[in-house]
């Protein structure tokens, strides 16, 4: 429940989405023992009947959100990485302006100096492309993209 959406305003009505997702923290909670199954009946009822973001809120204030599936941590890797490679564009573009501007005062093309700290930072970024990731599900230290399995 980490990527959930901006924090809800306690006066404003829930969709069936929002309803979805309590149910679900309610039943991983279930799950983990957290809850006893009366105690589940009960807030699943009211979690069902909820009209606003505040009433959903009370049902699940007391409990930890469940940890991401594996495919939304992927999801959510591949997101960064991506993002990673738009912050490489933005310094390719910053150093090429630099070079560019570098040449032009002194009237003749020199040699493309950035082309050395893109080079180690790309090759920084497809390193944690295909740098195999641990296949236990304890992710301590993780946060790699995994490409290729």
């Amino acid at each position: 429940m980490e990527d959930r959406r901006e924090p809800a305003v306690p006066a404003v009505r829930v969709s069936d989405r929002d309803r979805d997702e309590a149910l679900g923290v309610l039943a991983a909670a279930l799950a983990e023992g957290r809850l006893d199954p009366h105690e589940h009946e009960i807030r699943s009822k009211r979690a069902l009947r909820a009209r606003t973001a505040a009433e959903l809120g009370v049902l699940t204030a007391d409990l930890p959100a469940p940890a991401p599936t594996r495919s939304e941590q992927d999801r959510k890797d591949l997101r960064e990485w991506l993002a990673e490679w738009r912050y490489w564009l933005g310094g390719a573009v910053i150093m090429s302006g630099i070079w560019g501007a570098r040449c032009a005062q002194k009237g003749e093309l020199t040699y493309y100096w950035p082309v050395t700290p893109l080079g180690v930072w790309a090759a920084v970024l497809i390193a944690i492309a295909i740098w195999p990731r641990d296949t236990d599900d304890s992710d301590e230290g993780d946060g790699g993209l995994t490409v290729a399995r």
